[in-house]
C-alpha cells in the first residue's frame, strides 16, 4: 500500500532562466498569458462588459440616492397636503383632529417652509406659498410674539429665502418684521424682552419672570446682523452685539459654561451654578461658532469664548455610559453631575464638525464622531427607533442597557438635531453610515409618526410601537428643519448650500458667510 501523499510542501516552479518562483507569481503569469493569448475581440468584449458593470453599479448608487431624495420630497408634500388642507395660512397643523394650532397667527408653518420648499424643488408647492407672501401675510397685528422664535423661524427664513431666489419680496417683509421686533431690546440691561406686540411696538418679559434664557438672547444675532448687512441700517447689529459683549464679560460661567438664565433688569446671569447644553443654553454655543464663520473669521472673541466653552464641556460635562462606553453630555446642577441629556443636545456633533471643518482642532472631529454614535443609539435603542425628547445614561457597573428613559420623557416631537447632525457629518466625511442612520430613522418617522390623511405628527411614547399615542401637532420645525436637513443629508451634491459660503441658522435657514459674497 502506497503511503497517502504529504501535503505539507512548498509549490515551487522553475522558471526558463533556472530561477525560482512562488505559486501566486507564476498564477499571475499565468493569467497573464492567457489574456494575451485571447483574440482583440475577444479582449474587447471583456473590457466592454467590466465597465457596463462599473456603469451599472454607479447608476445604482445614483438612483439609490435619487429614491432617498425623492423620499424627502414625498414626505414633504404628504406633509404640505395636510397643511394646505387643514391648516392653512394658519401656525401649525393638527393632523389627527383635521385642525390648526395658533401661536402668533403668522402662518408660522409656511413661512418656516419656504427656502426648504426651493432647495427641494418644489416649485408649485413654493409658488403658491409666495402668493400668500404677498397677498395675505401682514405684521401689522396687535398679537404678542416671542422674539426669539419668530427670529429664527420667520426672520431666518425670510432671509435665506431672499437669498437663495432674490426676490425682494421676502426682504420687504424681511425688513418690517425686524423693526417690529426691536422694542424688545429697550431695556435698562440691552438684554432683550422675550415677547413683543409687533402692531403696538411695545416689549415686555413673561408674566411669571423678569428673566430670558441666555440661549434666547444670543441666538438671534446671525439674522440681525445679515439684516444690517442688506439695509445699510447698523442698529439691528448693534442690539445684538451688545447683548454678546455683555455676556462675555459676565461673571458666573464655569470654564466657559454658561447659566441657563439673565435677568433683563440688571443683565446679570441667575439660577447660577445650573450647566447644560440643552434647552435654555444650547444654542449659545452654536452662534459663537457661527458668528465667527459668518463674519469671515475675523471677531475672535467668539471664536476665543467657544473653544473655551468645549474644553468646558469635556472638562465638567463630558462622561460615558455603561456597558457600551458611548460618549454624552450630562448636565451639572451646583457641583452634582446629572446624566441627563436632552435631545437638543445633538447639534453638538454637527457644530463640532464645523468648526474642525474651519481649521479647530482636530480632536473636535473626534469628539463629533462618538457623539453622533450616541445621538444615533438614542434612536436605535428605543422599540420604535425613534428618539425620545430626553436620555438618562447609566454609569453604574452592571447595567445592560446605556439609554434609560423617564415616563414622562418618551414623547418625539419630529426634532430636526440628530439629522442636522448626521447632515455635517456625511458632508465631511463622506461616510456612508451617517445617510443611512438618516434613512432608518425616516423610515420609522414615515412608519409611526405619517398620518394617512396628511402631515406627520409628534408621539407620546417611543417605547411602545404597538400604541405610540400621536399628540396631534406638527411643529413648523418639522418643514423649516428636520425634512431639509434629510434631503441635504442624502444628496451628493457639496455645492447645494455649500457649507464654504452658507452657514445656517438655529432654524436651519441658510444665510451668507459675508467674505464668500
Amino acid at each position: 500500500m502506497l503511503p497517502p501523499s504529504r501535503r505539507d510542501f512548498v509549490s515551487l516552479t522553475v522558471s526558463e532562466s533556472g530561477s525560482y518562483t512562488n505559486s501566486k507569481q507564476w498564477r499571475r503569469q499565468s493569467c497573464w498569458r492567457k489574456w494575451k493569448q485571447l483574440s482583440r475581440l475577444q479582449r474587447s468584449l471583456i473590457l466592454f462588459t467590466l465597465m457596463l458593470l462599473l456603469q451599472l453599479f454607479l447608476v445604482f448608487l445614483f438612483l439609490s440616492a435619487e429614491s432617498r431624495l425623492e423620499a424627502v420630497r414625498e414626505a414633504f408634500r404628504h406633509a404640505w397636503k395636510g397643511y394646505k388642507n387643514f391648516a392653512w395660512g394658519h401656525d401649525e397643523l393638527k393632523p389627527i383632529s383635521k385642525s390648526y394650532g395658533e401661536w402668533f397667527g403668522l402662518g408660522l408653518t409656511l413661512i418656516d417652509a419656504l427656502d426648504t420648499m426651493w432647495i427641494l424643488g418644489l416649485e408649485e408647492e413654493f409658488a403658491e406659498a409666495r402668493q400668500w407672501v404677498a397677498k395675505e401675510l401682514s405684521f401689522d397685528k396687535n398679537v404678542d410674539v416671542n422674539l426669539f422664535e419668530s427670529t429664527i423661524r420667520i426672520l431666518g427664513s425670510l432671509l435665506s429665502t431672499y437669498h437663495l431666489t432674490g426676490d425682494s419680496l421676502f426682504l420687504e417683509k424681511a425688513k418690517d418684521i425686524g423693526s417690529r421686533l426691536m422694542p424688545a431690546f429697550n431695556t435698562a440691561s440691552k438684554i432683550p424682552y422675550s415677547d413683543v406686540n409687533i402692531g403696538k411696538g411695545t416689549a415686555h418679559p413673561p408674566q411669571w419672570t423678569s428673566d430670558s434664557s441666555v440661549a434666547e438672547v444670543t441666538s438671534i444675532q446671525l439674522e440681525f446682523r445679515e439684516l444690517s448687512r442688506l439695509t445699510g441700517d447698523p442698529k439691528y447689529k448693534l442690539a445684538v452685539m451688545e447683548v454678546m459683549k455683555q455676556v462675555h464679560k459676565l461673571d458666573g460661567k464655569q470654564d466657559g459654561l454658561v447659566p441657563m438664565f439673565i435677568n433683563t433688569n440688571n443683565g446679570l446671569f441667575t439660577h447660577q451654578g445650573m450647566y447644560t447644553l440643552g434647552a435654555r443654553a444650547d444654542s449659545y454655543y452654536e452662534y459663537l461658532l457661527k458668528q465667527w464663520i459668518q463674519g469671515g473669521k475675523t471677531e475672535k472673541e467668539f471664536l476665543d469664548d467657544y473653544l473655551q466653552a468645549v474644553e468646558g464641556v469635556k472638562k465638567n460635562l463630558l462622561k460615558k455610559s455603561t456597558p457600551s462606553g458611548l460618549a454624552f453630555v450630562g448636565e451639572l446642577s451646583h457641583g452634582h453631575f446629572s446624566p441627563k441629556m436632552d435631545h437638543l443636545v445633538c447639534f453638538l456633533p454637527g457644530t463640532l464638525a464645523l468648526g474642525a471643518h474651519y481649521g479647530l482642532p482636530a480632536d473636535h472631529m473626534e469628539l463629533a464622531k462618538q457623539l453622533m454614535e450616541t445621538c444615533y443609539q438614542m434612536y436605535a435603542q428605543m422599540e420604535t427607533g425613534l428618539s425620545p425628547e430626553i436620555a438618562h445614561f447609566n454609569m453604574h457597573e452592571g447595567s445592560t442597557q446605556d439609554v434609560d428613559v423617564k415616563i414622562a420623557d418618551r414623547h418625539n416631537l419630529l426634532r430636526p438635531e440628530t439629522v442636522e447632525s448626521l447632515f455635517y457629518l456625511y458632508r465631511f466625511t463622506k461616510d456612508k453610515k451617517y445617510q443611512q442612520w438618516g434613512w432608518e430613522i425616516l423610515q420609522n418617522f414615515n412608519k409611526y409618526t405619517r398620518v394617512p390623511t396628511g402631515g406627520y405628527t409628534s408621539i407620546n411614547n417611543v417605547r411602545d410601537p404597538a400604541s405610540p399615542n400621536p399628540r396631534d401637532k406638527m411643529e413648523s420645525f418639522f418643514l423649516g428643519e428636520t425634512l431639509k436637513y434629510f434631503y441635504l443629508l442624502f444628496s451628493e451634491d457639496p455645492n447645494l448650500i455649500s457649507l464654504d459660503k452658507y452657514v445656517f441658522n438655529t432654524e436651519a435657514h441658510p444665510l451668507p458667510i459675508w467674505n464668500s459674497l
